[in-house]
């Protein structure tokens, strides 16, 4: 980065992906189909950055016109990615939506991306290191970790000065015949764990906070989403409890990360627990409104408003 750009507060360290979406029905079928960029970490940094948060991407793309792509999105949305390799061999990688009787199948195109081959040399590579020793938090996923033995040992290796936040997102289909030792390992070393109560059960054997908070050390804030929509998060010192906001859902594909990047926003703010879950649930039904993976940025007031209103009166909203 030149010596007069200030750093980036978040580091986002994982894959992006086209996402090719058609018309409902069987995907045989389709003839056409929109393109948007998706992948986790990359939707919680578009997030960050529409929350006002100085935020980089770092990731590997493929030499393609996908790749372009996913640049050019992320740079429209104020996100950094002069720290993002282009690899000129392997591609970039990309899933399609169908969708049919109202629910979404997602159908993934990964092996062997150019994302898949980060290892631990890619954390050395000085326009890597510098962004990284210079954030205050550094976030990446389960998924990160799946994507190959290279990606696992990879995110092993991350260490610093600044805050580790690690969302599970459990992917059976990724860890298939893989053990997930090295996840057990990022989440244990995580300060900040975001984690679905129902990926939860199937992964580490419970959906209670406190279960989960103690099989992971009882360290780190932990943020459980669970099937009734409400947000937990404990702490060595306590627990809160939010309820989501009531909204209309159009597609639930990136309300989690959108969850994540308010979260985060909040953290980084020092804003009080509580209404850190509640920037979470913001921007999170901003994100389930829309059939992309990532909304518009939050209105200013409404935020304000919302995040310092009364018990009662947040219940009640609808947006």
């Amino acid at each position: 980065m030149p010596a007069e750009t200030e750093p980036a507060a978040v580091v986002c360290l994982g894959e992006a992906m086209i996402m090719l979406a058609g018309a409902a029905g069987p995907l045989e079928d389709v003839e056409t189909f929109h393109r948007s960029v998706g992948g986790a970490e990359c939707n919680v940094a578009g997030g960050l950055a529409g929350l006002g948060v100085r935020t980089s991407w770092l990731s590997r793309l493929g030499d393609d016109g996908f790749g372009k792509q996913v640049l050019r999105d992320l740079q429209s949305r104020d996100v950094e990615v002069g720290g993002v390799e282009i690899d000129p061999e392997r591609p970039t990688a990309l899933y399609v939506k169908e969708t049919r009787d109202g629910r979404s199948r997602m159908h993934y195109y990964r092996t062997g991306s150019a994302a898949s081959a980060m290892s631990p040399a890619f954390l050395e590579r000085p326009a890597v290191a510098e962004r990284l020793a210079g954030a205050r938090i550094v976030h990446t996923t389960g998924i990160t970790a799946a994507l190959s033995d290279d990606t696992a040992a990879m995110v092993s290796a991350l260490s610093g000065d600044f805050t580790l936040s690690v969302d599970l997102n459990w992917r059976p289909v990724l860890w298939r015949n893989k053990d997930p030792e090295p996840l057990w390992r990022l989440l244990k070393a995580a300060d900040i764990v975001l984690i679905g109560a129902d990926e939860a059960l199937v992964f580490a054997g419970t959906s209670d906070p406190t279960e989960l908070h103690d099989k992971l050390g009882g360290r780190c804030v932990l943020v459980v989403k669970n099937d009734a929509h409400t947000a937990t998060a404990l702490t060595p010192e306590g627990r809160t409890d939010v309820p989501a906001l009531t909204v209309q859902v159009v597609e639930p594909v990136g309300a989690g990360d959108a969850f994540a990047a308010g979260f985060l926003a909040g953290t980084l703010e020092g804003l009080p627990m509580q209404q850190r879950l509640r920037l979470g649930h913001l921007n999170a039904a901003a994100v389930l409104a829309v059939p992309q993976d990532h909304a518009a940025p939050l209105d200013p007031a409404l935020k304000a408003r919302l995040l310092n209103c009364s018990d009662e009166e947040w219940a009640a909203t609808k947006l």
